[in-house]
Parts: C-alpha cells; structure tokens; sequence
C-alpha cells in the first residue's frame, strides 16, 4: 500500500477533528486520526489543527495516509488456540494472562508475536498492531479476529464501527443483580483521579452494555452474560462497576476483598462476523476456561 492522500468537504457532520474523520473514512479508526493529526498528516483548510478542532460545516479536509511501517516485532513460536482460519481471516482463543500485542511493557511473548510466527498479517495498524482489530484486557480471555489481510482488516473494522458484528461475554460480578436483564447506557472515558483507569464522565464516548443474569450464587456473586454495542477500553468493567455489581477479581475497579484469581473472571465467549468475502454470517464460541469453571463451583 503507498502512501495516499484522503480529501473530503464536510457537509452536515460537526464535531471534534478526529471523531469527524474516522466517521467519514471508513478504514480510519478515531485513535489512528487521532494519531494522524497529532503527526501532522491532517490539513483543515490548508492548515494543521488539533485532535479536538471542532469541525464546521464545509471545512475541506485532507488526511495523509502514510505507507505502513515494516514490522520489526518478532515472531514467537508459542502455541495457538485457533478456532478458525482461511486466507483472509482468524480467530484465536486468547488464554487468560497473554497480552494482545507488544508495548513498553510488554515487548514480546505477546498474542502478535505468537500469530506472526504462525501466519502473515495485515499493517494497516501498523508496527505494534499488525492484524488486531479488536483487543482484549491481559487477563480477559476469549474470542478475537485477526485480519490477514489488508482488505480484510478495513472490513473487519467497519463491522465494529457499524455495531454489526457479535461480541458476548461471560462476566462474574459481585452481589446480587436483582432484575434479570438490563442495559448499561454511560459515556466512558479516562479518569481525572487516576489516569490507568476508565470511568463514567458526562464527556466519555457512548458506550453500551446489555446484561443478562445467567445464574445467581448464594447473595455474593452472580454470573452473567454482557452483549458489547460499542467497544470502549474497560467497558464491561467499568459499566458492571458502575451499577455496582464489580467483576470478582478485577485488580482495578473490584473490591480488595474478592474471590482470589489471576484478574477479572471476564470471557469472550461469543463472536460473530460477516466474512470480508463471501459476505457469510461466522459465528464461534470458546468454552469457559477451567480457572473459570472451577470458580463458578462456589
């Protein structure tokens, strides 16, 4: 892919720079225009702006898309749940504990050092991220789909953007949720008292969680299913906190006094996509890992 330049005029759509940009182009996620503005690669008008320019209407906007970066992670011979796999796309099984790809704390041994070992990837996401659409929390486990392909990762990242694909997961929480099922409607963003974590603030992005109580354990702990219709850092955490219902384990937002384990009791256990191909409706399911299992005998 080389290096190409982006121009549209804005005809109704206001709002800040990079939300803007990644609504009006599809293969563009709002982190990387973030990115890209803060790079210098957007011009508003002939001019550089901030990430938070508040667009107006008929401001023309010309966006850089420079050529993916080679890779220089490396590969990791380090075995694989796959669930599924073709020319185009993948879908792994992420045990509890694996980070989803390298970063300043985590240069290697990381789920993209294992999947480039096995297969080639696609770079729209560039050096760090090679075919990871969606992530993970480390010590969430579940479902993910990897693109192999370019064309198959702008069609993977328009699914979640249109909030066509299935993303379910199994949660434990604390307490007793009394109703049997409900929705989570509260914008998350990063937290003004402690910038490692998420939290519900009234300029948060949308975010919404539906809930449905599967089982009730004693008047501790209930265990329930979450169904994703957006994909913001910490959702489910954050969300299930916030209604107070705590996932157990969870090292930042549960209580100190919890079930012991190796984080949050938090499984992907539900994916569905439209195949970037054959346009054919994919569905998987993971079984609940065995630290998981043994947990739910309480």
């Amino acid at each position: 892919m080389c290096e190409q330049d982006k121009i549209f005029k804005v005809k109704a759509k206001t709002g800040r720079l990079d939300k803007v940009i990644s609504e009006n182009l599809e293969d563009v996620s709002r982190s990387r225009a973030n990115t890209l503005v803060k790079d210098g690669q957007v011009l508003v008008n002939g001019e550089h702006k901030k990430p938070k320019y508040e667009v107006k209407v008929d401001d023309q906007i010309k966006v850089k898309i420079p050529e993916p970066t080679k890779l220089n992670v490396d590969p990791e011979n380090i075995p694989l749940d796959i669930v599924y796999e073709d020319d185009d796309v993948l879908v792994v099984n992420k045990p509890q504990g694996m980070v989803v790809h390298p970063s300043p704390g985590h240069p290697d041994k990381t789920l993209v050092n294992a999947l480039l070992y096995h297969t080639p990837l696609s770079n729209i996401n560039g050096t760090f991220r090679p075919g990871i659409v969606h992530r993970i929390d480390k010590d969430t486990s579940g479902l993910l789909m990897v693109a192999k392909n370019n064309h198959a990762h702008e069609s993977l990242s328009k699914q979640l953007k249109d909030k066509s694909n299935i993303r379910e997961y199994l949660a434990l929480v604390h307490g007793n949720i009394k109703e049997n099922q409900g929705t989570i409607n509260a914008p998350i963003g990063r937290s003004e008292k402690d910038r490692k974590k998420q939290a519900i603030v009234s300029n948060g992005r949308n975010a919404v969680t539906h809930f449905k109580v599967i089982e009730r354990f004693h008047r501790e702990y209930t265990l329930v299913t979450c169904v994703l219709e957006t994909g913001r850092t910490h959702q489910i955490r954050v969300h299930m906190k916030y209604i107070g219902h705590p996932l157990v384990g969870d090292p930042l937002y549960g209580p100190r006094k919890t079930i012991k384990g190796h984080g949050q009791f938090l499984h992907a256990m539900k994916l569905g996509f439209k195949h970037p191909v054959t346009n054919e409706l994919l569905v998987f399911e993971a079984p609940v890992p065995e630290i998981f299992e043994k947990k739910l005998k309480i």
